[in-house]
């Protein structure tokens, strides 16, 4: 099977601190992947869960990430919309920004795609200076690389501080 490319990769993160009607952090997450099919977007690779510390760094529960590669008909626009749509079916309610959430879905990265609106920013504006996203990111899509940066998953890595507090889920 050949190696998808930059151009090839539709890559969005998963992440969640609160229970949700469904019901912990990782059964949302789960929730909002069954979710993502219904609404035209199908997983192709999926990363291991990861328990990681909140950032910036404060009181509230550690996160459940992950990271999908998913194939799509939609335009980045039109997939953000879904995504975010999927944040409100799962009772997502944006006020703070950094607060605890039952799901916060990100689209990292869209066909190689950059661009800067208000609305839409690719690839993510901070995915490169997180490890709960670099590292399901590096099971998912190993030979990515950052379109603006130029750096792959494996040197962004590398970059972190060593003080990472990302750890993998059973």
């Amino acid at each position: 099977m050949p190696r998808a490319t930059n151009d090839d990769l539709v890559l969005i993160a998963l992440g969640a601190n609160l229970p949700s009607d469904v019901g912990g952090p990782r059964e949302t997450c789960e929730a909002a992947l069954a979710m993502m099919g219904d609404r035209g977007i199908t997983v192709d690779r999926r990363s291991r869960w990861y328990r990681s510390a909140p950032v910036p760094a404060s009181s509230q529960p550690w996160f459940v990430n992950g990271v999908v590669s998913v194939a799509t008909a939609l335009a980045a626009d039109a997939l953000l919309a879904r995504l975010l749509d999927i944040e409100i079916c799962l009772g997502r309610a944006r006020g703070v920004r950094w607060a605890a959430r039952v799901i916060d879905l990100d689209l990292l990265a869209y066909r190689g795609m950059v661009c800067a609106t208000p609305v839409l920013e690719l690839p993510h504006p901070r995915l490169h200076e997180r490890a709960f996203v670099l590292l399901p990111l590096a099971d998912v899509a190993p030979a990515w690389r950052h379109p603006v940066l130029g750096r792959t998953v494996a040197a962004l890595i590398e970059d972190l501080p060593s003080d990472r507090s990302v750890e993998t889920l059973g």
